[in-house]
């Protein structure tokens, strides 16, 4: 159901690879909720994924851009500047990589040039958005920034190894940044802790079963799926949420308020007494 939310604003949305992104089902809800919109991600990514098909469900033109390159971001937000006719409303940061995941190394085993390429892909990416967007003064008073983190910026999650640094790092960025740009021209800037999310990234994560069965049985609202999260980035972006910036905001069905569960200590309880 669209309540034309974002009737008349425009924006950057970036990280859709497929229908299992949140990035993509943003672009859905900010389409259906009357916004205008770039879509953007790496060369390497877009060859991988899907985005042509969303470019054209959602009438919505892709820069490619890689987030790490100041020069590309600033080809990124001077084009969709140029292409949407004004400055900006809104932008999701949907990014995050760590190639210490990928090749499964451990976190007493990290390859430390992997650990800065992960901090400067889901983290720095994020400093460097919002230098370029200051820099060009592409954004329109109380416009909306939003990047997607994770509980592990706060609580430990083993196989999430140095993602969990990249996404504490995000969330200090979003407050920091957060302060100037609301000092200079009311933006809002804030982080969603989203829960586990079978996306292609998150199911990539040693042990993400296990994560997400967790997260299931200890959160009483349940995992919020990817639906969800798109729906509570629009609220953000909309202007229902003026005065809401540099927080991280929990989006997880009550896991993160949780000590233990019900659900839990009956699965922990059965399991020990099959132990005995």
């Amino acid at each position: 159901m669209s309540n034309n939310l974002l009737a008349g604003k425009v924006g950057i949305i970036s990280g859709a690879l497929d229908e299992k992104s949140i990035a993509w089902k943003v672009a859905q809800r900010a389409y259906a909720q009357g916004a205008r919109f770039v879509l953007t991600n790496a060369p390497l990514a877009m060859r991988m994924g899907e985005i042509k098909r969303l470019s054209e469900e959602c009438n919505a033109p892709i820069i490619p851009a890689d987030a790490t390159s100041v020069e590309e971001l600033e080809a990124l937000f001077s084009g969709a500047t140029a292409h949407l006719g004004g400055k900006l409303d809104f932008v999701l940061h949907s990014i995050g990589m760590s190639p210490n995941i990928r090749k499964k190394r451990d976190y007493g085993n990290l390859d430390y040039k992997f650990f800065q390429q992960t901090l400067d892909v889901s983290a720095l990416s994020f400093h460097k958005m919002m230098h370029v967007a200051e820099k060009q003064d592409a954004l329109n008073e109380y416009a909306s920034i939003v990047a997607l983190s994770y509980i592990a910026a706060q609580r430990v999650f083993p196989d999430y190894t140095d993602m969990s640094q990249a996404k504490a790092m995000l969330e200090s960025i979003a407050r920091n940044y957060g302060y100037r740009l609301g000092m200079q021209k009311k933006v809002r800037v804030n982080t969603i802790s989203q829960s586990p999310t079978k996306t292609t990234a998150g199911t990539g994560v040693g042990g993400f079963d296990a994560f997400y069965d967790y997260a299931e049985k200890m959160s009483p609202l349940g995992n919020a799926p990817a639906e969800a999260c798109a729906d509570y980035c629009i609220s953000l972006f909309s202007d229902l949420t003026r005065y809401v910036t540099m927080q991280n905001l929990m989006h997880d069905g009550g896991f993160s308020s949780m000590g233990v569960s019900e659900h839990m200590m009956n699965v922990l309880t059965e399991a020990a007494g099959a132990g005995a």
